[in-house]
């Protein structure tokens, strides 16, 4: 029996609890927001890739008129900050030397933009240039420069990972392969750019607006960088042109909006320009993977070896953490009973890299799948059934100590295989023509660090009406309609008598944010609970009134009626009166709470279960290439993703849609041109994200596996793994297409028709 046949709001296809709003452009965004006698900033940029800042002469700036502030780095506390403080090397504002061509130097407020910007022009730095490292190989020379001091050959961090017997699977191997591969870094390229607007009050309160991700810990970082109270400090999410994990952290802007508010007494707003969210901000960490696998004939893996060179940028941001899920996810989807890995994450004087969906996971997935097909085929084995017969299932716990509770990745592979026809097309295509298959595992329930316990608050007020206060961040990715669906759900009412409050550290509860995919885990079992709690207040004094037990009422349709006995029932509304009349607490007040097992990461190794549970999936391309122009037409895509269970199939469809144009423009058309640690794209016309004309046909089949009891009526994500397999289906089947597999991305026409010459003159 279908599962969601037990549900009257879960599991149906609602309309976006925003949806109006942002149909009709009433939603509000940050740059919408205006404020009285509100003044604008903007921030000097490091014209040098790295270099030491001797002096910086703001005189002139000052004098300008209409200019009512200006600050460096000397002007903040010396507060050093980053995702880990364990890593935090990060300053708000240079204080003696810059690292990328676009480090923060100064700020400045003024009454326009304009300005603001002829201030900048008037600012004055004298620079010492260093030598500028552009690579991982350049940043490890001996001899070099150090980015930051003390780190010997630009390491920042350094995994090793050695789990199960390595030695005696190569010893044992029938056979052994190595390849290298390399992920390119991609930008968010969210169509909102980062913005920020702070007020600082008489009172010595802070409240900021801006488009982030994570409130909570945005708020954190704020009060440490300028020593304020957290409790003075109040961050409000308007609505969010887009995330993708660009919006997680906390930038030059936030500190220096809310520093110039303090130092005028008037608001400060500060907007980036596109080049700024593009080149200062974050971007993908890029990725050389090297892996060896050991391997039976009849494609077992008995083991894998590799190393991982992470390039992070000027500062660590969230590099740590990516080169621990990189290494980590190396062990699922498939069995690997032996496992070493070798893995670095290395500075270099570039933009920083930070957290972008699938962080980390997706560099080695296109690695570690694309291998395995070339392992595949010298084997004489079926990519398919290659996959199928390494698959973990429920309850395997990998040689890291993962530990897999439940798990569709078999009905995955199968269902997609079965969708696109798989036996009657790979090895019979016409020429140039290919097919490719890949799989992925995925975090769903990031719970890694600490305060990872989310709150949910709902009010049930007089006239029925239903409000959920969450601290989840609604990026435009649908968690206020999720977790809507989910109090509706307990509380028996359509989804649209339930109105969300969300993102505001001021009046809603604590949430860890929008990233690591938690929200449907966390947030969502922390909204649930909040609805059963509210409403077990009510049923208690309804059970009362209809002489019957607590755990025989059902509410449903606006009414509670009694278990089997649909006709014996009083509306919610009536229910609400009784409640009422008894002089009982109005509003009625359900607290919710979710805190999975926490583990705090040995961030130097790799051997934790650092999710609540996991999602899988499985992806089939299908694309044409044409050896005239090196062109890659992708024709096809099935999708088949792990769900647990769908609380909104509309909105998985357009998660599942969204995840795969990502990947497509990751595996085909997105590069970052860089001269010298000069960005030379630095805008959406020259950098070149897929269009609608490279989306192919998706299929999205929805898998939904036995309950493991961890997400709500076991709920997984669905946003983030479906990218990380997407690049490997692709690229496997272009190898399918021509016989060459691509070991570096993007696979652009021009790399085609080089590799294709090079092919047909007998080359390699």
């Amino acid at each position: 029996m279908d599962k969601r046949n037990e549900f009257s709001v879960i599991g149906k296809p609602l309309a976006r609890v925003d949806a109006n709003e942002k149909a009709t452009g009433k939603a509000q965004y940050v740059d919408d927001l205006t404020l009285p006698n509100m003044l604008y900033g903007k921030i000097l940029r490091s014209p040098h890739a790295h270099a030491k800042i001797r002096r910086i002469d703001t005189a002139a700036a000052r004098k300008l008129s209409g200019v009512k502030a200006v600050i460096t780095g000397m002007d903040l506390p010396a507060k050093l900050y980053g995702t880990d403080p364990r890593f935090a090397d990060e300053y708000a504002l240079c204080r003696d030397k810059v690292r990328y061509i676009g480090d923060d130097v100064a700020a400045v407020a003024a009454v326009d933009e304009e300005t603001a910007e002829r201030a900048l022009d008037l600012i004055q730095v004298e620079y010492e240039p260093l030598e500028g490292l552009f690579d991982v190989y350049a940043a490890r020379e001996p001899g070099k420069p150090e980015i930051h001091e003390g780190k010997k050959n630009n390491i920042s961090q350094e995994i090793h990972l050695n789990a199960g017997e390595v030695e005696k699977a190569f010893k044992d191997a029938e056979y052994v392969r190595e390849d290298t591969f390399f992920s390119q870094p991609t930008y968010h390229a969210p169509l909102e750019p980062h913005a920020v607007m702070a007020r600082w009050d008489e009172n010595g309160k802070l409240t900021v607006w801006g488009n982030k991700q994570i409130p909570f810990y945005i708020r954190r970082l704020l009060s440490h960088t300028l020593e304020i109270p957290e409790s003075h400090v109040r961050l409000i999410k308007p609505y969010v042109g887009g995330g993708f994990g660009g919006k997680g952290e906390m930038f030059a802007l936030d500190v220096c909006a809310c520093r110039l508010s303090q130092m005028t007494g008037r608001p400060v707003k500060i907007i980036y320009t596109r080049e700024e969210s593009l080149v200062c901000t974050r971007r993908r960490h890029g990725m050389t993977i090297t892996l060896k696998t050991a391997m039976k004939k009849d494609g077992t893996i008995l083991g894998v070896q590799g190393t991982l060179l992470s390039e992070s940028g000027a500062y660590n941001a969230t590099g740590p953490l990516a080169t621990y899920l990189a290494t980590t996810f190396l062990n699922l989807p498939y069995k690997i009973p032996a496992v070493k890995m070798d893995s670095y994450l290395i500075y270099t004087n570039l933009p920083p890299a930070g957290p972008q969906r699938g962080h980390g996971v997706l560099q080695m997935r296109y690695a570690a799948d694309c291998h395995l097909d070339v392992i595949a085929k010298e084997l004489g084995i079926d990519p398919l059934e290659i996959r199928l017969k390494n698959a973990v299932s429920q309850g395997y716990r990998t040689a890291n100590n993962m530990n897999v509770k439940s798990c569709g990745f078999t009905d995955c592979l199968t269902r997609a295989a079965e969708k696109i026809n798989w036996k009657a097309k790979k090895g019979k295509l016409p020429p140039y023509h290919g097919i490719g298959i890949s799989g992925m595992g995925y975090l769903s329930g990031c719970n890694l660090v600490p305060h990872t316990g989310a709150a949910a608050l709902v009010h049930v007020h007089e006239d029925g009406g239903i409000k959920l206060l969450t601290g989840a961040a609604e990026i435009g990715q649908g968690s206020d309609t999720y977790l809507a669906q989910l109090v509706a759900e307990e509380m028996g009412v359509p989804l649209e008598d339930v109105q969300v409050i969300s993102g505001d550290t001021g009046i809603t509860p604590y949430d860890p944010g929008t990233f690591g995919s938690r929200v449907a885990t966390m947030s969502g079992n922390a909204a649930k609970n909040a609805g059963r709690e509210a409403m077990r207040q009510i049923l208690e004094v309804v059970a009362e009134e209809m002489e019957a037990k607590v755990e025989d009422l059902v509410a449903r349709d606006r009414k509670i009626f009694v278990k089997g006995a649909p006709e014996k029932s009083i509306s919610f509304r009536k229910a609400l009166k009784i409640y009422m009349y008894r002089d009982l607490p109005m509003p009625v007040v359900g607290q919710g709470f979710y805190q999975a097992p926490v583990h705090v990461p040995d961030w130097f190794k790799a051997e934790d279960d650092p999710s609540a549970t996991y999602s899988f999936g499985a992806q089939i391309a299908t694309v044409v290439v044409d050896p005239e122009t090196g062109k890659i037409s992708l024709k096809e895509m099935v999708n088949a993703h792990d769900v647990g269970i769908m609380i909104n199939p509309m909105a998985v469809e357009g998660q599942l849609q969204g995840s795969i144009h990502m990947g497509t423009g990751h595996a085909l058309t997105e590069d970052i041109i860089i001269k010298d640690g000069l960005v030379m794209n630095p805008d959406l016309l020259e950098y070149k994200i897929a269009s609608p004309f490279e989306m192919p046909f998706v299929y999205g089949i929805a898998v939904e596996s036995e309950s493991d009891g961890v997400g709500p009526h076991g709920a997984k994500e669905c946003g983030e793994g479906t990218q990380i397999s997407t690049l490997p289906a692709i690229v496997n089947a272009i190898y399918d297409a021509t016989g060459i597999m691509f070991k570096e991305l993007p696979v652009t026409p021009e790399k085609v028709l080089k590799a294709l010459k090079k092919k047909n003159e007998g080359g390699n």
